[in-house]
Order: structure tokens, then sequence, then C-alpha cells
């Protein structure tokens, strides 16, 4: 059974950081391409950041770019993302996917909000 667990959203004040977490399970992690992707209110679901499978090539938005970083841990079958100098903008909810191809999963996702 394929399963995407995040955590580690919350309410931060701007400027402030969070750390999200997905623990995947069920399918074989390292093969596999994995993203964080962001919904606002009123929005289409968007790219955050991907670190893709082997060798790890890292890709982000613009939005990210210097604030957020993107890791994986193949042993422990995780992926992070650090998010600093978070801005009301980064708000909405993060999802972690993971993608092989024509294989490709959701997690349900975890609440992000930045306000004062």
């Amino acid at each position: 059974q394929v399963q995407l667990v995040e955590s580690g959203g919350g309410l931060v004040h701007p400027g402030g950081s969070l750390r999200l977490s997905c623990a995947a399970s069920g399918f074989y992690f390292n093969n596999y391409d994995m993203s964080w992707y962001r919904q606002a209110p009123g929005k289409e679901r968007e790219l955050v950041a991907r670190i893709y499978n082997f060798g790890g090539r890292i890709v982000f938005a613009d939005s990210a770019k210097g604030r957020f970083t993107i890791s994986r841990d193949n042993v422990n079958n995780m992926v992070y993302l650090q998010m600093t100098t978070l801005k009301p903008e980064d708000t909405g909810v993060y999802y972690c996917n993971a993608n092989f191809g024509q294989y490709d999963y959701w997690g349900q996702g975890t609440q992000v909000t930045v306000s004062s």
C-alpha cells in the first residue's frame, strides 16, 4: 500500500521558518523523483521544489529559490522541505509527490499558514 504522509505544517509569522517532512512507504523510494507542491486558496497546485532520483538534481520554483531547501533520505524513505524567510504568499496546503514515469502518488497535504 502506497503512502505519503506529510507533517510539519502550522502557523508561522512572516520571516519565520518551518520544516516539512514526508514519510514514504509502499514503493521503491530510490527510483522516484520527489517533489513538494503548494496549493494556495483559490489557486491551482504548483510545484515548489523537486529532487530527482539517482544523482539528486534539484529544481525550485522562482518563488522558493534562496529561501527553501529540499532534501531526501533514501535510507529512511523521507523527503524534507526546509522553508525560511516565510512570506504570507507561501500560505497554502503543501503536498508531497512521488513520480516514476506512469506511477504518480500524492499525500494528503499539510497546511502552512504565514500570518502575523
